[in-house]
């Protein structure tokens, strides 16, 4: 019985096989001609639609989540056979921003760990890397400061985004946890363990570090001392996983932004992110949303940073539903503009999930 069934399934995937490298020489033609009229090679609307029809016809019995699993690495790999994207991330390995790139690109892209946000701009302004995955905000912590900063200078675009759920592990050379004196870790993620940390390690010493991946490095260095980091860092690093899952609240992603030089097309389920500058009055704020309301555009998220040039002198950063080239989204940026300083779109791309 055993044996009849797993000669059908073999046949299968022989099939498999030659639909999938057809599949594949069929990418390579577009490779071909999207260098020739230098498009980019990344096309997050493009692998959205294709997934998002693939799940509408799926009739089971495999899940949703599998198939788009399975499908997202076949279009990873598709798109490093057209060309092999760099990629740089707020490094080093094993952080979240790194796991958040994988997930993203897959993992056979040319990934570029570099050692501040700063810098994941600075790759690709200078033509070293192709797109640039960077934090900008947590669910619990809230909005990385450093990201929305840089975007004030830089005329990169936000091409795409993903929430990547976050689940801190405590690592250790350590066989137990009663012989830990010192903890490592990234400020946020101290912050989302803090609780767990009070309760369990009440007189441990906690210290801050660059990142995650810093912190096992260090704790793999040093005896007596554990990392607040992440599974794939106890791999890398070879340590011990004495605790799992120590983050407060169970519910804690992070949101991450692909960054590059070109806006994608709208795919009909889009967000886009702007920031604009006024001069101080009275109800300058509310004047500023009213062409939100009259266009019916739903607003995300509205965060304000210092501008550094003058006290009390504010820049917004504004993310909503919608696409810079749809009529509403339009009018509504254009009525927005007569009263600001400063206003600059920062990109229009697929919503994620």
């Amino acid at each position: 019985m055993i044996k009849g069934i797993r000669k059908k399934i073999d046949g299968l995937d022989q099939k498999i096989l030659k639909l999938l490298n057809e599949r594949i020489k069929l990418a390579i033609k577009i490779g071909k001609i999207k260098s020739e009229k230098k498009e980019s090679i990344f096309a997050p609307v493009r692998e959205k639609e294709i997934v998002s029809n693939l799940l509408k016809r799926n009739m089971g019995p495999i899940p949703d989540e599998f198939l788009s699993d399975i499908f997202q690495e076949i279009l990873n790999a598709s798109r490093s056979i057209q060309k092999k994207i760099k990629i740089s991330y707020f490094g080093p390995e094993a952080t979240f921003t790194h796991l958040a790139a994988i997930e993203i690109f897959g993992r056979h892209a040319v990934y570029i760990p570099v050692k501040s946000i700063k810098d994941v701009f600075t790759e690709i302004e200078k033509d070293r890397a192709n797109y640039g995955v960077v934090p900008i905000e947590n669910s619990t912590e809230g909005v990385v400061n450093h990201t929305l900063d840089m975007f004030i200078e830089s005329d990169l675009k936000i091409t795409s985004e993903m929430f990547l759920e976050i689940s801190h592990c405590l690592l250790s050379r350590e066989n137990s946890i009663d012989r830990i004196k010192k903890i490592y870790s990234h400020p946020q993620a101290i912050a989302q363990t803090r609780n767990w940390i009070d309760k369990n390690l009440k007189s441990v010493k906690v210290v801050e570090v660059a990142s995650t991946a810093e912190a096992a490095r260090l704790a793999k260095k040093e005896q007596r001392t554990a990392a607040v980091s992440s599974i794939v860092a106890s791999r890398l690093y070879g340590l011990k996983i004495i605790a799992k899952n120590i983050e407060d609240y169970k519910n804690n992603f992070t949101r991450f932004l692909v960054i590059g030089k070109k806006n994608p097309p709208p795919s009909g389920n889009d967000k886009t992110s702007i920031m604009f500058t006024v001069k101080d009055r009275v109800g300058v704020l509310h004047d500023m949303l009213i062409p939100f309301k009259k266009y019916k555009l739903n607003l995300t998220k509205i965060e304000s940073r210092p501008t550094k040039k003058k006290a009390w002198e504010y820049i917004f950063f504004v993310d909503f539903v919608g696409h810079v080239d749809n009529k509403n989204v339009k009018k509504a940026l254009l009525e927005l503009e007569k009263h600001c300083s400063v206003l600059k779109i920062l990109g229009s791309y697929p919503m994620g999930e």
